[in-house]
């Protein structure tokens, strides 16, 4: 897409992080704007930064993309306020932060509902929309951790890792007639990190060291030259390029460094889990009884914002 000026953009994950930035980008390269995340006061927020200093179209639309449903409400109503988008941007996302056996089932439901699901049901109900506009363009914003794998954070690993191969499928069959870009972050200086819930007693999900991370603005600024330049596979920040390479040529490498900085010791079990699969029926009827206190009932900008 070499002329952004005038194209109908549709953003995910825009009321914080990433989307804030890139929302404004946007803006100011002349694309009007439909927003959505499910932090309304997030999304006034922006659009209101964004008409103080341009003349786009901007829309807001609170949408809770883990509900199937709302995303299909969200899409009828663009549609039928404007009949088309150039530019789809599914941005939002969310993580979790522990041993993969400590979630619980809303909590795994859930990350893969924002992180995989909805990008894939965006793509699928405006792929027919997009074929037909003379100049089109996917962006899927994953992470390097959707080309390499660390402790603790097992679903947003395999959310990400599903985007970057949906995102390549993707391009593989309609890529000669649309742009189709995947983007991968390294560290971000967002409020993703501080909002995720941690399944580490007594211990916060810790936060990326400054000297490795970028700014949001950076990565926006980068995610608009993949638009324009039809950029396939973006991996940002020298040190997610570092990592994404060791990966790739010395995957042995990446692992014993994995366990090197591992204290010693098994991991503990969450008691709430049960010790053997006879178990498994009440573990179950125990969180289907017992909502999420922290996660689910977190506030929006913990729910859909990289």
């Amino acid at each position: 897409m070499k002329t952004i000026r005038g194209k109908k953009a549709l953003l995910t994950g825009a009321a914080s992080g990433i989307g804030y930035a890139l929302a404004l980008e946007l803006a100011m390269a002349g694309a009007d704007l439909y927003l959505l995340d499910i932090d309304e006061e997030g999304l006034k927020k922006v659009k209101k930064e964004i008409l103080s200093t341009t003349d786009v179209e901007v829309h807001i639309l609170p949408c809770d993309l883990s509900d199937e449903e709302a995303i299909t409400k969200a899409n009828q109503k663009i549609i039928d306020s404007w009949g088309k988008i150039d530019l789809l941007i599914n941005n939002a996302g969310i993580c979790y932060y522990g041993p993969a056996m400590n979630m619980t089932a809303k909590q795994w439901q859930k990350i893969v509902a924002v992180n995989l699901n909805a990008p894939i049901q965006m793509t699928h109900q405006w792929l027919p929309v997009l074929m037909r506009r003379p100049e089109a363009h996917i962006v899927n914003v994953a992470s390097v951790f959707g080309l390499l794998a660390t402790r603790r954070c097992a679903l947003y690993h395999a959310t990400k890792f599903g985007l970057v191969g949906f995102s390549k499928a993707i391009r593989a069959e309609v890529g000669n007639q649309i742009g189709v870009s995947t983007i991968c972050p390294g560290m971000v200086r967002t409020n993703l990190f501080s909002n995720t819930p941690s399944g580490i007693k007594g211990k916060e999900t810790p936060l990326p060291p400054t000297f490795i991370s970028v700014s949001s603005e950076y990565v926006a600024k980068t995610i608009i030259k993949a638009i324009r330049k039809n950029r396939h596979l973006v991996v940002i920040t020298w040190f997610a390029k570092l990592l994404f390479f060791t990966e790739r040529f010395f995957p042995s490498v990446v692992l014993f460094l994995q366990w090197a900085g591992r204290k010693k010791g098994r991991l503990v079990l969450d008691e709430t889990r049960p010790a053997a699969l006879n178990d498994l029926s009440g573990y179950i009827d125990q969180n289907r009884e017992d909502p999420e206190k922290e996660f689910l009932k977190s506030s929006p900008s913990k729910e859909l914002s990289h």
